[in-house]
């Protein structure tokens, strides 16, 4: 099979790999129905983080049950299936208390762009749907692996509630879907951090109700401006950078709560001023598993429409285009099709 392989900065390839195999009895193998380009991706493919060899990607994916190992009770060959990017048994201490990406015997799982996966781990990380689902709803479906599951770690994390105040730093993917979660669970004023049109304008449908274009300093004093002075409830830190991360705490009222989903790169945080801004910090990798079960529902009840962040639609063997793309701020996500499929 040919598939995704970053071999570089700015060098990713669509070319011939291995097609995976059932590797132990709690494997699945899966072929993909669909798959994507993630914000995380363009950390290795800007050359910011580093690999030591040619590295097959992504880690955001659904499709149909081919195989399945020995043990492997819970999925069956011909399911529709979704699951996060840390596989994870959803039996230990740490799964039981909701922290699957921080499963004791977790294993990432990567190289989903490419027509088939080996899924590790598949009784506690695969969640199937009760039939095939529509051509149309695959993309939706598709967020609840990693974007859509995000948002609303992000969300959950910095304790959104009805009622609240919510500032979403971060225009991509997941800050757009955090506010997507934010309203779903029923925040009151959603204040996202945008410069970009066409962003804002998806933020305003997933339930933005003030749009701050200023950044650092001067978004801080903006959100103080729209909030009397107090801050925000909750804030949902969606890039990962210094200033981001300095931005998102010091829009938060005293006693609120901020969560970081962004990877982080090059953050550090000062001790002192950490301690007088009062605030609750929580994130981390999202727990997608534990929230697949009720996003995959509002999925197919028709709640929502998180598909609507894929802005650029690609066969797969354009892979690089999908990239190119979002790394220039063309596009805000790139939906992948094996075999030119939509």
């Amino acid at each position: 099979m040919q598939g995704a392989v970053l071999h570089g900065p700015r060098d990713v390839r669509f070319e011939e790999r291995e097609v995976p195999k059932i590797l132990k009895p709690t494997d699945a193998l899966v072929r993909i129905s669909a798959a994507c380009v993630c914000g995380s991706d363009l950390w290795p493919y800007r050359g910011i983080q580093a690999i030591a060899q040619p590295t097959p990607m992504g880690h955001e994916y659904c499709g149909i049950v081919e195989e399945i190992g020995s043990l492997v009770k819970s999925v069956k060959p011909g399911q529709f299936v979704i699951g996060s990017f840390f596989a994870s048994d959803n039996t230990c201490p740490t799964c039981q208390i909701g922290y699957q990406s921080s499963c004791q015997h977790r294993e990432l799982v990567g190289g989903a762009q490419a027509p088939f996966l080996r899924v590790p781990l598949a009784d506690g990380t695969l969640v199937p749907t009760l039939a095939v689902p529509a051509d149309d709803l695959v993309p939706s479906l598709l967020t609840t692996s990693d974007v859509l599951g995000t948002g609303w770690f992000a969300a959950d994390a910095a304790n959104v509630r009805p009622g609240s105040t919510v500032v979403v730093v971060g225009d991509g993917a997941v800050g757009l879907l955090g506010v997507l979660s934010a309203r779903q669970i029923g925040a009151e004023r959603i204040m996202a951090m945008s410069r970009h049109e066409s962003r804002q304008k998806l933020a305003r449908e997933f339930g933005a109700t003030d749009i701050v274009t200023e950044r650092g300093e001067k978004g801080v004093a903006r959100i103080k401006e729209l909030t009397k002075g107090v801050g925000a409830d909750s804030v949902l830190e969606c890039v990962g950078t210094q200033e981001s991360m300095m931005q998102a705490i010091q829009s938060t009222r005293p006693g609120g709560f901020v969560s970081y989903v962004g990877v982080p790169h090059s953050v550090e945080l000062n001790g002192e001023q950490l301690f007088f801004a009062h605030v609750h910090l929580h994130g981390g990798p999202a727990p997608v598993r534990r929230y697949l079960p009720e996003l995959i529902k509002l999925v197919l009840d028709g709640n929502i429409n998180p598909g609507k962040v894929f802005d650029l639609t690609l066969p797969l063997d354009q892979v690089a285009e999908g990239y190119r793309a979002m790394d220039e701020r063309r596009a805000i996500k790139a939906l992948l099709y094996p075999n030119g499929r939509k």
